[in-house]
């Protein structure tokens, strides 16, 4: 505990919704929610929208001016400085782009490069205001770090910022190792099976996302048709799709390719999700681009293989052949060819791989994410 020679040190957290639903929402409550278990924190968090889980946390309010909406991000960026500079705060530490911060988790790649390469659009006044505040951020040297969640984006930061790069330090996200787990896999599997019809031999395809088309979901209904075809003695492919898009577009390509029976939309799961990878023998995930994947190391977490895109940042954390493969997210038949090596492992090489899978995970807890950013913190601290 801090004595009085010893005040606890006051952390600032930014970001426009903390806690909600998004990859960026949730990586910012995890871990902030655990370095305020540090008794020589005093965490204080500035967001427009929250939902907090903790008591020892102060929720600061910050007004944001969504019309025209090219304010949106410059409002809360101006309103979060002018309540930063009201307190004497040793640490800011941001998630989205602001003023002036000494860490900023990058939970994207530089906006530029995401609205040309990646959406293939101009940019707007709206893009604009986004990117300046970007470059402002990134470029000022009082930010010790840049915290990319990927080396995927790591190289899109370093490519656009080079004079940026001795700050540039790639956090991977955390993982609940408790909700995310293999250990109740038998219960849990035959529950999900039966609710959605799915027969005790199936092997089972799990694809998770909130947008079919960008993650992947048309190349892996073709590569389902195929590697059902190719299935060993004939063993039934189901793929089970959770979350939320355009169902019927996608369930009319299921039925191009003749498998409208063996495609099941199951919607958006929500805090359940967990339950379906326990049910499920291999997770894929083929974006076209993806910063990170969360599911990928939530799979991982659930002792799955996974098949996953080179386009997927969470590629850092598999190797080709032992946890899953990486293939070209377009290449059905490659899809399909390691959907069919899966799906012949025997009982002992299944279990090699999930143990392989599983220590992964392990190695991404929430504690250690959390032990690292309080090194960088205390790093910070003693540079003061």
């Amino acid at each position: 505990m801090p004595t009085q020679d010893e005040p606890q040190k006051r952390i600032a957290v930014v970001i426009p919704k903390y806690g909600l639903t998004g990859g960026a929402e949730r990586f910012a409550a995890n871990l902030t929610e655990r370095l305020a278990h540090n008794p020589a924190y005093d965490i204080h968090v500035f967001a427009n929208r929250w939902n907090s889980l903790s008591k020892t946390i102060s929720l600061h309010h910050v007004p944001i001016i969504s019309f025209p909406r090219f304010l949106t991000s410059l409002s809360f960026a101006w309103c979060a400085w002018r309540l930063l500079r009201r307190g004497q705060y040793d640490i800011i530490h941001t998630h989205d782009r602001i003023f002036h911060a000494d860490l900023f988790s990058m939970h994207g790649v530089p906006h530029r490069f995401w609205r040309r390469e990646i959406r293939r659009k101009p940019m707007g006044l709206t893009d604009r205001m986004t990117a300046w505040l970007e470059d402002r951020l990134v470029r000022d040297p009082g930010c010790r770090y840049l915290l990319p969640v990927s080396s995927l984006a790591l190289s899109h930061y370093r490519q656009q910022f080079p004079e940026a790069d001795n700050r540039l330090q790639v956090v991977h996200p955390g993982i609940d190792l408790e909700r995310f787990s293999p250990n109740s896999r038998i219960m849990i599997r035959q529950d999900i099976r039966a609710r959605y019809r799915i027969g005790a031999p199936d092997f089972v395809v799990l694809f998770v996302g909130m947008n079919f088309e960008l993650k992947g979901l048309a190349t892996l209904i073709a590569a389902v048709a195929q590697a059902r075809k190719n299935s060993p003695g004939g063993r039934p492919i189901t793929l089970l799709v959770a979350g939320k898009g355009d169902r019927r577009r996608f369930g009319r390509l299921a039925a191009h390719y003749g498998i409208q029976q063996a495609v099941i939309f199951a919607g958006e799961q929500g805090q359940g999700i967990e339950d379906f990878y326990a049910a499920a023998d291999v997770h894929a995930l083929l974006s076209g681009f993806d910063t990170f994947g969360m599911t990928v190391l939530e799979a991982m977490a659930s002792g799955l293989p996974v098949i996953i895109s080179q386009n997927v940042g969470a590629k850092d954390l598999v190797i080709d052949g032992v946890h899953g493969y990486i293939v070209d997210g377009k290449q059905s038949e490659e899809v399909a060819d390691r959907i069919v090596a899966l799906l012949q492992l025997n009982e002992q090489q299944h279990q090699t791989m999930a143990q392989a899978t599983r220590a992964v995970a392990e190695s991404h807890s929430w504690d250690k994410v959390t032990q690292k950013v309080s090194q960088l913190y205390d790093t910070i601290l003693a540079g003061q």
